[in-house]
């Protein structure tokens, strides 16, 4: 397993506790909520906001953040890496096909006059 995949497969982690988050905290006025008219009901929040949600959320965050960039770094790093995109092991037509002009093109005639 690459260090990339075990990367990958960590900001997926993240990400998806990250939404869980901040989907179980209470909407604090305004924004979206109270525009479309949920301002008196909550779909999955809590009554309260805690201090470990806003902690919690804001550390998902940096940590997500971190991760993408240090799976940046990884790919980077590796040897080859920008060969190998670019590499098909099919060749590529490079040909041009030839265009005709339209003096080069027959020249059709109407034969029922």
């Amino acid at each position: 397993m690459s260090t990339f995949t075990i990367f990958l497969a960590l900001i997926i982690i993240v990400a998806f506790l990250l939404v869980v988050v901040i989907m179980v905290q209470n909407p604090k006025g305004g924004g979206l909520s109270s525009s479309f008219g949920g301002g008196g009901q909550q779909l999955g929040g809590v009554k309260k906001t805690t201090d470990f949600l806003d902690k919690s959320t804001w550390t998902l965050a940096t940590l997500l953040l971190v991760l993408i960039l240090l799976s940046n770094v990884t790919i980077m790093d590796t040897p080859g890496a920008e060969t190998r995109v670019f590499e098909s092991d099919e060749p590529v037509n490079t040909e041009v096909p030839a265009t005709q002009t339209p003096a080069q093109q027959p020249v059709e005639t109407d034969s029922a006059q």
